[in-house]
């Protein structure tokens, strides 16, 4: 417990992010939904002890409590690229508070083909715009990037889940409870596969434009390819992970409790006991995927391209793999 808050490093996460567990306890911290409740005055509080350390003019007395509690605060609320404060609900730290919603409704027993479609396209601009306030935003890019990936994003999961929907409904071997079952896991193929189509589409500037690349104190030294490459792999990869402890556990614990007299003797109960168990497993999945990958990634000059070793003589750089 005496190490529980180390010296302060600015702009340093807290915990080690060479290993899983320090990631994930750093991220924690970043999803931490208590944040979302933070004042204006808190925040501009945060923000000033912050920039008096790094100035050098910070009084007297502040602990490396108040200062890795003030980072926390301005981590979660402003973007590390453009300074500017993310809308609450897109916010990584708001992500299970509203994705909850959606994912209670994908869930849903026996839906419509209209409630199907609906669902997606809601779980899916949510994810864009969480996508979209959380990416590495070092370069300008038109809106008509975003608004494209958009489309194409809600196309592939409205198209995925119909299309395994009717698969199922001509599958003559399965009875309708057994149908039924197995509708309620429809969902996870065709977020997993739209989200990370999300993505790709929504972050393709990047791959065709770079990102940034700074030295250890963050100063430019250039625009990567390469970087953004391995910036949008990855970040696709958490976005595959993440729908599968969301969207395949609930299901399996639903149907368990369904068999239970309680819910026989309460169905009244079933939805809130459905979003209880959702955002459970949406609060414990979602530090733990995105944990998968740091957020500032080291790369050695060699892997990048060839004019980054004429513009520094530092061996290791940095860039922000946004999430």
């Amino acid at each position: 417990m005496a190490n529980k808050y180390p010296p302060f490093v600015f702009g340093q996460p807290r915990f080690d992010q060479s290993s899983f567990q320090g990631r994930l306890r750093h991220f924690l911290d970043v999803v931490d939904p208590r944040t979302l409740f933070t004042s204006e005055r808190k925040l501009k509080d945060s923000v000033k002890l912050l920039d008096d350390f790094k100035k050098g003019t910070l009084v007297s007395g502040v602990s490396n409590k108040e200062l890795w509690e003030a980072q926390k605060i301005k981590q979660a609320i402003i973007h590390p690229d453009t300074g500017e404060k993310i809308f609450m609900p897109f916010r990584m730290s708001g992500f299970v508070p509203f994705g909850t919603i959606t994912v209670t409704g994908l869930l849903l027993p026996s839906q419509g083909f209209a409630q199907m479609i609906f669902w997606q396209w809601l779980n899916q601009s949510h994810n864009a715009c969480v996508n979209y306030a959380n990416r590495n935003a070092s370069k300008p890019t038109p809106t008509s990037r975003f608004v494209q990936g958009y489309v194409g994003a809600v196309s592939a999961a409205i198209g995925i889940a119909v299309s395994l929907n009717a698969l199922l409904q001509k599958a003559d071997k399965f009875s309708p409870a057994k149908k039924m079952m197995v509708q309620r896991f429809i969902p996870y193929p065709a977020v997993a596969c739209a989200s990370t189509i999300n993505t790709v589409l929504m972050r393709n500037h990047e791959l065709t434009e770079g990102i940034e690349v700074v030295d250890d104190k963050g100063n430019v030294v250039g625009t990567s390819k390469i970087a953004a490459k391995k910036a949008v792999t990855q970040t696709a990869i958490t976005r595959f992970v993440l729908p599968a402890p969301i969207l395949v556990i609930p299901p399996i614990i639903m149907t368990a409790i369904e068999k239970t007299d309680f819910i026989r003797k309460f169905p009244k109960m079933h939805l809130p006991i459905q979003a209880m168990v959702c955002t459970v497993c949406f609060g414990l999945a979602l530090p733990a995927s995105i944990a998968l990958f740091p957020q500032i990634i080291e790369i050695d000059v060699t892997n990048l391209e060839p004019e980054f070793r004429e513009k520094t003589s530092r061996q290791t750089l940095f860039f922000n793999k946004g999430l």
